[in-house]
């Protein structure tokens, strides 16, 4: 006799980021989590509710072994050499790469089709959908009106500087802004994406959106860098902070909570 489809699906999953622990809370398939990442944000809930079994690039794995997953979602080629190391314990494991708005939304379908969700996945796909075109009308109607789109300087780290992160590159231009470093966001690696000061003064960007990692950004630190006083967006202080856990996190968090502040931020 042939088992229910339902017990074919994983049933014991671990991970390593807080993007897919957000989508299966989303879903309602939080009981089938068995371990979390330690950076692991959304939902607050998870923090308290699940063991958390790896940080982010380092960590035991035997830890992850000890709560015996039948799946362990990773993200990225920075997961990498756990990916590997899962993999040669006999763990499946299956290793996402969102790096554009439309690869968070793929995500979200995949994983709502390997946990057997995917009525939800899709609904939550398309409030997202909805989402993205309500703010596109938004935009559009602004810069009707203005006549222009406000250049945008988008800082994930500050030293060394780096900018260009596609899926925020995207949301910035969804949200009527340009982003003046959009053909270095189509480089995954981190390296390809580091302009010089000097090319962020000749870039004269209207305004400054700052999400360093795991740190307070810093706008007087901006500010005091030498030759910026002459950008548009440092003399006329219109420097603004997107916390890094809503628009560095490749999940739906930086549709659903980046794309508002992005608008609001560029109607001032």
């Amino acid at each position: 006799m042939s088992l229910p489809l339902s017990s074919r699906l994983p049933q014991r999953i671990v991970c390593l980021t807080t993007e897919t622990v957000e989508v299966l809370y989303a879903l309602g398939e939080q009981a089938r989590i068995v371990g979390i990442s330690g950076y692991t944000v959304r939902p607050p809930e998870a923090r308290k509710e699940k063991p958390k079994v790896f940080a982010f690039t380092t960590g035991d794995i035997d830890k992850i072994l000890a709560v015996n997953p039948d799946l362990v979602l990773t993200f990225s080629d920075l997961q990498a050499d756990i990916a590997r190391d899962l993999i040669k314990a006999g763990i499946p494991v299956y290793a996402f790469n969102m790096r554009s708005v439309e690869d968070i939304l793929a995500m979200i379908e995949t994983l709502g089709r390997l946990v057997g969700a995917e009525a939800k996945a899709l609904a939550l796909v398309a409030t997202l959908e909805a989402q993205i075109e309500q703010a596109r009308q938004i935009a559009a109607e602004r810069i009707a009106r203005s006549g222009r789109r406000p250049r945008v300087y988008f800082e994930e780290w500050d030293d060394p500087l780096i900018s260009g992160l596609r899926w925020a590159s995207e949301l910035i231009e969804i949200a009527g802004g340009e982003d003046i470093f959009a053909e270095r966001a189509r480089s995954p690696l981190a390296k390809d994406r580091r302009p010089t000061p000097e090319e962020v003064i000749a870039a004269a960007p209207d305004i400054i959106i700052g999400s360093w990692c795991g740190k307070h950004f810093r706008p007087e630190r901006v500010a005091a860098r030498p030759g910026w006083e002459s950008i548009p967006a440092v003399n006329q202080g219109r420097m603004h902070e997107i916390k890094s856990a809503i628009i560095l996190t490749p999940g739906p968090v930086a549709i659903s909570e980046g794309l508002p502040l992005l608008l609001d931020i560029l109607a001032q």
